[in-house]
């Protein structure tokens, strides 16, 4: 039933800021039917998806990913996260691409150098409360300092939109039994992750190598997604708490989606991650001599870090 993989060795990514955020799919086949990104549900009927013009896709439980679909969703630069139901838990995702060697290793030497990497925490602390932040601290005297500022922006909104709120807290083994407030904003957040951890490797740089997070192959996604935290969907989470409908998660998603194209998202993350960095004061260089392949393939239109 699918195509030859033959036929999408000439497929050219487009841009991630040209694109929509995300779309989720549960309990359905996707493969690739006549030339076309299909979702199959289990009577037949075939929803296509323009794959090509979106920036990740997540698929829930109850999915299934055909070797034509993974092929082509690879060649256009399309994120695949497999993902719990309702985002709540992350298992693994398809890299459209990955990390340059020459931006990995600036990334990693921006990381490892003290001076550097405490410059890069003090612009984002910058960019995420538009504030700078005070003089002879630490990045985990910093740390504490957010922790007091977001609880307060927590508290903040909860009283803004006349939701019930004690602290940020969910157990992802009991989703259900968890308040509603923090399921909806771990819907959010779970949103925000996929598209942010997208266009870093779109960028060409490493998910895992933190600057305020450490330790987890998400680091850097948490790092840039904080940024934008409090201006997009978490104000997002607590007006669909206030209203309390029957599938607050369903309703987040699409909540989300909007968000991100109406705040146009896409077109800030990428260079604010090279703003960012652009903050160790380290110059980004090539580290050794590049040899070039024996097959020149052609130079693409899409992001650094996507294959071509």
């Amino acid at each position: 039933m699918s195509n030859s993989i033959s036929n999408y060795e000439h497929v050219k990514p487009i841009t991630i800021k040209e694109r929509v955020s995300l779309v989720f799919v549960e309990k359905g086949n996707i493969d690739v039917v006549d030339s076309a990104f299909v979702v199959i549900d289990e009577t037949g009927v075939r929803t296509q998806i323009p794959i090509g013009g979106i920036t990740c896709l997540m698929l829930e439980p109850g999915t299934r990913l055909s070797h034509a679909a993974a092929v082509l969703a690879a060649r256009v630069g399309c994120l695949i996260s497999w993902i719990g139901e309702a985002g709540v838990r992350f298992y693994s995702a398809g890299q459209p691409g990955g990390a340059r060697s020459d931006k990995l290793l600036f990334q990693a030497q921006i990381a490892l150098n003290p001076k550097a990497r405490l410059n890069v925490v003090r612009k984002m602390y910058e960019l995420r409360f538009n504030d700078v932040p005070p003089a002879g601290r630490s990045i985990e005297q910093l740390r504490g300092i957010e922790g007091v500022r977001v609880r307060k922006m927590y508290e903040m909104l909860a009283k803004m939109y006349k939701v019930k709120w004690t602290l940020r807290n969910y157990n992802t083994s009991q989703w259900d039994e968890g308040d509603l407030a923090n399921r909806c904003l771990s819907s959010a957040t779970a949103c925000l992750y996929g598209i942010t951890e997208a266009a870093i490797l779109a960028a060409g740089y490493a998910p895992s190598i933190g600057f305020i997070h450490s330790g987890n192959p998400l680091s850097f996604v948490y790092d840039i997604a904080d940024i934008y935290k409090f201006n997009t969907v978490v104000p997002v989470a607590f007006s669909i708490a206030a209203r309390n409908p029957q599938k607050p998660e369903q309703e987040v998603r699409k909540a989300c989606r909007d968000c991100f194209r109406n705040t146009k998202l896409l077109e800030k993350i990428i260079p604010s991650i090279n703003d960012i960095l652009s903050a160790g004061n380290i110059d980004f260089k090539a580290p050794h001599a590049i040899v070039e392949p024996v097959i020149i393939t052609e130079k693409g239109l899409a992001d650094d870090g996507h294959r071509s």
